[in-house]
């Protein structure tokens, strides 16, 4: 097979080179929502999302999601133990603390078993973990390759590697929001106060030899050397259909777009979405609105307290608007909130890494999944329901009467968004 096509190519949705049809995307994807006449729990709302990404959901899942960090990394660390010969990690932060120390020591374990170990991790978002964390890594046994080194290809640094993957022999694969960093999985983060609230999936089946593709798509780009995917994919754990939605520049961005506007468009009931960094495109804007104007509970739960205070205010400038299109907006308390989720008619569910803001729609390699099963829905719903319990109504008559310097900081910052 040529070098400029490897193997793993074939199992990449959308594929490489592919341009998503005009009518298909996010813009106008609602009118063929439309015209199907399609919902959520339709058969047919499954063959919609295979039109958009290019190939259907995969099905026989088994999912689990977790919503506090300690829950996550306890899976992800059982997997990597029992791994036989294969673990492929990929993490936009990997922090040389608590949390990453105890996982480089499995996955040193694991390499030391015969595991064929790769570590590949963005070289911006870890820029705080010394180049000695990673020779002592491969010291022991573990490749590692930094996505986009400063000191290299100076010209890409604007591109990112955002995603959060594990993917054990092809069976087992986890993603979502948790990077590998004491402030999302140890039960007491170095930094003091609570944990960042986030969510991360663990899944089981046919589905993690395509998140295996994803990672072996930027393994190769950050110079590593080919994976053979060859072979039938895992066997069928569960009932769970899943599509892999994930994307890099120039490919990808315009399909995680339309899904996303897709599942709003299809929904009955309610669309409710957590999200970590809210500085979206006008588009959103108005499908949301549209959501709203159709009788559909759409809420929207977004930081009390952020990490990013630029971003927030970003977001802060599109409150009124919301409020105005009947859209409800809240405002998570107790801590930094990290999550990126959506769950939409307690049917389908979408975890990962993306971001509604310009950043995770043009710049960075996302990976999230779109599940369609009703007990993760039913469960993705109580943790929206319960983080709602800690969290703070944004109600338009009081919003209208924040301070003049609070609305300028919002104007000023939302101006910034597609820069941040």
């Amino acid at each position: 097979m040529s070098p400029r096509r490897p193997r793993f190519w074939s199992l990449l949705h959308p594929r490489p080179g592919r341009r998503l049809p005009l009518g298909w995307r996010a813009r106008y994807v609602h009118r063929r929502v439309k015209a199907l006449g399609v919902g959520l729990a339709d058969p047919g709302f499954a063959e919609l999302l295979g039109r958009i990404d290019g190939a259907p959901p995969y099905g026989g899942n088994l999912v689990e999601v977790h919503v506090r960090g300690e829950e996550a990394f306890a899976a992800m660390r059982r997997a990597v133990a029992a791994a036989r010969r294969e673990v492929l990690l990929e993490a936009y932060i990997f922090s040389d603390d608590s949390t990453g120390r105890t996982l480089m020591d499995d996955l040193v374990q694991a390499a030391a078993r015969g595991v064929e170990v790769r570590v590949l991790v963005d070289a911006v978002g870890s820029l705080g973990t010394r180049s000695s964390f990673w020779r002592e890594m491969e010291r022991r046994g573990v490749a590692v390759r930094l996505f986009h080194p400063l000191l290299s290809r100076v010209f890409l640094h604007p591109y990112r590697d955002h995603r959060k993957i594990l993917v054990v022999d092809h069976q087992v694969a986890f993603t979502g929001g948790m990077n590998i960093a004491d402030e999302y999985g140890s039960a007491r983060p170095a930094k003091g106060g609570r944990t960042w609230r986030d969510s991360h999936l663990r899944v089981e089946g046919p589905v993690a030899r395509e998140m295996a593709a994803v990672f072996a798509e930027g393994w190769v780009h950050a110079g590593g050397q080919p994976l053979d995917l060859a072979g039938a994919p895992g066997e069928a754990r569960g009932e769970a259909r899943v599509l892999v939605l994930e994307s890099r520049p120039n490919r990808g961005h315009a399909e995680s777009a339309a899904v996303l506007a897709a599942v709003v468009a299809a929904a009955r009931q309610r669309v409710w979405i957590t999200n970590a960094y809210f500085a979206p495109r006008r588009i959103a804007l108005d499908i949301l609105g549209r959501g709203a104007a159709r009788g559909v509970d759409v809420r929207l739960l977004l930081p009390g307290k952020t990490d990013v205070p630029i971003v927030r205010h970003a977001g802060h400038g599109y409150y009124a608007g919301l409020l105005a299109r009947g859209v409800r907006v809240f405002e998570y308390q107790p801590a930094v909130l990290h999550a990126k989720t959506v769950v939409a008619d307690a049917l389908v569910s979408v975890v990962g890494s993306t971001n509604l803001d310009f950043r995770s729609f043009h710049f960075n390699a996302e990976c999230n999944l779109v599940i369609l099963d009703a007990p993760t829905g039913v469960r993705m719903e109580a943790a929206f329901r319960q983080d709602l319990e800690e969290s703070v109504e944004i109600e338009a008559e009081g919003w209208a009467r924040r301070p003049a310097y609070h609305r300028l900081g919002d104007r000023l910052a939302r101006l910034l968004a597609p820069a941040l």
